[in-house]
């Protein structure tokens, strides 16, 4: 806990899960720490191996963070976590609240236990709104490994598209896809949705 315990440290291993960010872009994805706490815990996952940091010689300067081996093992941490909140934390967005879809993509690798045998890219995309562009994420499994990249990666076999709302609908509760869109390997799509929608499937069979 000493490492961890934190407020802020798990949530930036959980957005570095899809690759490497600078500053300005992780302080983005978390709204709410100040540039002080963030630059401070940077600083501190660093010093304690969690993070390293590449600086390029670049105008301006550019510094990106990046999961050592040693973060990367707490992503089924953190998958757990969320799993622990879908089951007992999970509600209906309140009125103007910012659902950041993103943030469950990334866990996809702590999440998802794809069958054996299954293999393939699929891209989760997220429709653009008025106060977000659209939003890209590509899994892969491979090897019974899950990966998750926001910055390209291997030609996607399967696309699952929708709007936030269509999203939030599908992976709360409700684990409606009525709303997606899907397309390429059903196979591929269905298990991935599966894998995010457990919980949904999981209370659908409870009640009946």
């Amino acid at each position: 806990m000493d490492l961890v315990g934190d407020k802020w440290t798990l949530l930036i291993i959980r957005d570095l899960a899809a690759g490497p960010r600078r500053f300005v872009e992780l302080q983005r994805v978390l709204p709410g720490i100040s540039t002080e706490q963030l630059r401070s815990r940077l600083n501190r996952m660093v010093a304690d191996g969690l993070l390293t940091r590449q600086r390029y010689r670049e105008v301006p300067p550019r510094v990106d963070y990046e999961l050592t081996e040693r973060s990367r093992e707490l992503i089924p941490v953190l998958g757990a976590l969320a799993r622990w909140g879908y089951d007992w934390t999970w509600s209906a967005p309140r009125p103007g609240e910012d659902v950041n879809v993103g943030a469950i993509f990334r866990l996809a690798p702590g999440l998802l236990q794809p069958p054996a045998g299954l293999e393939g890219t699929i891209e989760l995309i997220v429709e653009a709104d008025a106060d977000h562009p659209e939003r890209q994420y590509l899994v892969t499994l491979a090897g019974g490994r899950v990966e998750v990249s926001e910055v390209g990666g291997a030609t996607p076999t399967a696309s699952v598209r929708g709007s936030v709302a269509a999203w939030v609908r599908a992976l709360g509760p409700e684990g409606s896809t009525e709303s997606l869109q899907i397309s390429g390997r059903d196979g591929l799509a269905g298990a991935v949705l599966d894998g995010f929608l457990r919980k949904g499937a999981a209370a659908a069979s409870a009640a009946a």
